[in-house]
């Protein structure tokens, strides 16, 4: 089965009219989710195991990419703070527009509905909220590039 952008365009279409907040398809091998809100995504148990596998196997190459500028640093989250994850693969922007502000910066408070990005998948632009109350401590995800889904985007350092 396949489906074409302006297919997917119709269902997230329905689906932003109707009372329901996400929608999961699965026809044989064909897998489709889509979240009205963009964040709080967590993955089915089937499929952590492959992406726990496939973290592995990325964290056992080697990479000669120069280390990240200072408030993105690389690395699992500590104590106290929580990584936001992206909840779809697409192109991930930190401003809603080229040339304007983003919508978060280091040192920035944020709570659950804070809007911290965008990610565009087929030309649709999908909000990202925060999920967590804090101070946003580093900025992961480079504007304008593609994410995976479950790639950390921003870390948030939680309040008490």
């Amino acid at each position: 089965m396949s489906l074409t952008a302006k297919d997917i365009a119709e269902i997230a279409r329905l689906l932003d009219e109707s009372h329901f907040s996400s929608l999961d398809l699965e026809v044989g091998d064909f897998k489709l989710r889509i979240r009205r809100d963009g964040g709080g995504w967590s993955p089915r148990e089937e499929e952590e195991r492959p992406l726990e596998e496939a973290k592995a196997g990325r964290a056992s190459e080697s990479d000669d990419t120069p280390p990240p500028p200072p408030g993105q640093e690389p690395g699992a989250a500590r104590a106290g703070e929580v990584d936001v994850p992206a909840p779809l693969l697409g192109n991930f922007y930190a401003a809603p527009r080229p040339g304007e502000p983003p919508f978060v910066q280091v040192g920035d408070v944020v709570e659950e509905d804070t809007v911290i990005g965008i990610i565009e998948v087929m030309k649709l632009m999908n909000p990202i909220r925060a999920g967590a109350r804090g101070t946003v401590a580093a900025i992961l995800a480079e504007n304008g590039k593609a994410v995976e889904e479950g790639q950390p985007l921003v870390r948030v350092r939680l309040r008490d």
